[in-house]
């Protein structure tokens, strides 16, 4: 019988071939696919994101931890896709223009995968335009933006009053994050959330406050 308590574990320890083999034992035994993905890889990863945010995880071993769930995640796509099981939300994340940084967003981009959500990654150096479209052209609901260089901040609220004259602030929530970044500078540039390390939680606070 596969045990999704061994693939939460195995998530959690960055065991990526081990949450393959459970996550494809799991699958040829007729599991329901959303089984395997709630009680075995997002449990994992929401492990993770507690333990990081209590720092008892640190960047690599999230990092780690995040692929060994994104392997499962792989296998179990297609079937997500058939079941068409309802994602968390659909967020779209880049590092703002001008700064080519990203293991920051890549954390948190994973860190978002393995709950739930369903991730457009823009990449790095992402002009504001480049935001606007994939909000039109993507359904977006959350828009999370980094910037690591203080030179590069103003691109944060480039992008934010971009978004605004798109007209699309009623159906989209902007987040923001990066080394320079505090909950001031989200409030005076109108972002809706500042994250240091609960993405996951604001995400899921942002649009919950969408469905009201």
């Amino acid at each position: 019988m596969a045990d999704l308590q061994a693939i939460a574990e195995n998530v959690i320890n960055g065991q990526a071939p081990a949450v393959s083999e459970a996550v494809q034992k799991a699958i040829d035994e007729n599991i329901p696919v959303q089984d395997i993905l709630h009680e075995g890889l997002i449990a994992g990863m929401n492990v993770v994101g507690v333990r990081f945010k209590n720092n008892e995880f640190y960047i690599p071993e999230v990092l780690i931890a995040a692929r060994a769930m994104k392997a499962g995640l792989e296998l179990i796509r297609p079937k997500l896709l058939e079941a068409k099981i309802k994602s968390s939300g659909k967020v779209c994340i880049g590092t703002v223009k001008g700064d080519l940084h990203d293991i920051g967003k890549n954390l948190v981009g994973m860190m978002l995968e393995g709950a739930g959500f369903e991730v457009v990654d823009l990449g790095v150096d992402v002009a504001p335009e480049t935001f606007v479209a994939s909000v039109r052209e993507q359904g977006i609901q959350i828009v999370c933006m980094s910037a690591l260089l203080t030179t590069t901040m103003a691109s944060l609220q480039t992008t934010v009053e971009a978004i605004k004259a798109a007209g699309l602030t009623d159906n989209v929530r902007v987040m923001i994050g990066g080394a320079p970044i505090t909950q001031e500078y989200a409030d005076k540039i109108g972002a809706h959330g500042y994250v240091a390390d609960a993405a996951t939680e604001k995400a899921r606070e942002l649009i919950a406050e969408m469905a009201i």
